[in-house]
């Protein structure tokens, strides 16, 4: 890939109290990888979201802690009922903002890698609906 067509990202953790940081399950499962697809859609198409690694503030990165402390907004997505991006927040002492469960969106869990790109499409549009409904409140 040309270097030069790569879009580059905000520094998140120096821009943290400007963006909506997204924190996103990507388990080995059909709504895990939605739920990372979503993260990229939302980090590539909307103004001011910027996607974040969950896995490090589970391992309890001091820097990402902070980041997610700091965020704008904290949206957190989570594939199935376990809900494991929510527990890593919660267990940092961390509230989100936002959280939806994809399973619970009418998606069912399958064991594959694959999904479809229409519920990818379906989920980033209901979390944008939902995002914009709490700016108005």
């Amino acid at each position: 890939m040309n270097e030069k067509k790569w879009q580059l990202l905000p520094t998140c953790g120096k821009e943290a109290e400007n963006l909506d940081i997204i924190l996103a399950c990507d388990g080995a499962s059909s709504v895990g990888q939605i739920g990372n697809e979503v993260a990229v859609k939302l980090t590539r198409e909307e103004e001011g979201a910027r996607m974040c690694c969950i896995t490090a503030i589970g391992a309890g990165s001091k820097a990402h802690t902070d980041i997610a402390r700091k965020a704008r907004r904290l949206i957190v997505i989570n594939g199935c009922q376990m809900e494991c991006a929510s527990k890593i927040l919660r267990n940092a002492d961390i509230e989100p903002t936002y959280e939806i469960t994809i399973a619970k969106e009418g998606v069912d869990k399958l064991p594959t890698l694959d999904f479809d790109a229409q519920e990818v499409e379906r989920i980033a549009a209901k979390i944008v609906k939902d995002l914009k409904n709490l700016s108005a409140k």
